[in-house]
């Protein structure tokens, strides 16, 4: 079937919720896609931070393989190897004692405010009310909207969850203004990725986290697209030397495949009794195999390592244009591979078509900001590739 026929199909059967560029992908390799002209695309999009190791990565197809033909599902009723082994994997790896497994980053993130409601309602003494961040992100289900400091994702849909209060990131001062006895936990992104790649300060969460401790609040984190190695630790919150009461994943965890988590501190998971949440597919053995198999080849000898050089390499090489083209990026924001443009001349989707043209996928964020978000697996000379085609762009505007 051809391109224009596959997208006239597309605009009367689905529903209208995206806006897509005019070709059709049809299969990838490596850090490379193809649509179905035979054109090649560079990916720095990674299906938004989904693709940790890029296109048709052997491992990952083996752990399908192996799974998919012993036992794909049979529901959270029944006890199976696979997600048990995950969830020792992911609690052996940072702060947390206990898993919630689900299918996306927006359903862990609902559970995590369940989670955080029980806690507050019962071992909290009452309290319920969030505090959440402006310009914040955390999906779009309506808990995650509610939390979501972004009025143009509430529209529409009041009202909203009430007991949600906002503060300004990185001001610790606001936070502690809307404190009350009925606080029951911080909700924030260590780096707040969709609404522009704005790093948190080691004073902000180190100050909430004291916050939480002196107020009896919990911190929760939202890693869903800054975790896995993203910024070049496995957490993004080992970086910042803060550990919260519960952190939520999802994107990279699957290797391409549908999983969330949501990991919690034991003083959390008291408050939670068989039947208060649960989730069908959460961490079938199919996703949790990959799973397993995404978190060994994330802890292998060397590779996060390598993800920091890269990082590195990334950043230096967007600085170094910045100073170039100041009149045309204002600024550069991000760690490890999560680094943002913030574009000042036209929009970024102006930018994200001229990249287009020049078979490179880069994806916006924000109001304001070109985003580069390659899987992991990237090799330094295409990060070169990339930053040479923004800087003939740059040059050519």
């Amino acid at each position: 079937m051809k391109t224009d026929k596959i997208i006239e199909l597309e605009s009367q059967y689905i529903l209208q919720t995206y806006g897509r560029p005019e070709f059709v992908l049809e299969r990838g390799n490596g850090v490379y896609l193809f649509d179905l002209e035979g054109n090649r695309y560079l990916d720095f999009v990674s299906g938004l931070a989904v693709n940790a190791f890029g296109y048709g990565d052997y491992d990952v197809l083996k752990a399908i393989e192996e799974q998919a033909g012993q036992l794909m599902h049979v529901s959270n009723l029944y006890h199976t190897l696979p997600s048990t082994r995950l969830a020792r994997t992911l609690v052996e790896s940072c702060f947390a004692d206990r898993v919630f497994f689900c299918n996306s980053g927006t359903e862990s993130w609902e559970a995590a405010l369940k989670f955080a409601r029980k806690w507050g309602n019962t071992i909290g003494g009452g309290k319920y009310r969030f505090i959440s961040m402006e310009n914040s992100f955390h999906g779009r289900t309506l808990g995650s909207i509610s939390t979501t400091g972004q009025p143009k994702y509430h529209q529409g849909f009041e009202p909203l969850l009430p007991g949600v209060d906002f503060a300004k990131f990185n001001d610790l001062a606001s936070v502690e203004a809307l404190v009350t006895d009925e606080t029951c936990a911080i909700l924030v992104e260590p780096i707040q990725a969709e609404g522009g790649i704005h790093v948190a300060t080691d004073e902000f969460l180190k100050g909430l986290r004291k916050l939480c401790d002196d107020k009896g609040m919990l911190l929760v984190f939202d890693e869903i697209q800054v975790g896995m190695g993203r910024t070049g630790s496995l957490w993004s919150y080992q970086q910042f030397g803060v550990e919260p009461d519960i952190m939520t994943l999802a994107k990279a965890l699957g290797g391409g495949l549908p999983i969330g988590a949501t990991l919690m501190r034991q003083h959390v998971a008291d408050a939670i009794q068989p039947g208060d949440h649960a989730a069908t597919f959460g961490a079938n053995p199919v996703v949790a195999n990959v799973a397993l198999t995404v978190m060994a080849k994330l802890q292998a000898d060397g590779f996060l390592e390598g993800l920091q050089a890269k990082g590195d390499h990334l950043r230096a090489r967007l600085d170094k244009l910045q100073q170039r083209w100041p009149e045309q990026i204002s600024e550069i924001r991000g760690r490890g591979l999560i680094q943002g443009a913030v574009v000042t001349d036209r929009p970024p989707a102006e930018y994200l078509a001229a990249f287009r043209e020049r078979d490179i996928l880069v994806a916006p964020c924000g109001t304001d900001v070109v985003r580069f978000l390659p899987p992991l697996v990237i090799e330094k000379d295409q990060i070169d590739e990339v930053v040479d085609v923004f800087d003939e762009i740059l040059r050519q505007s």
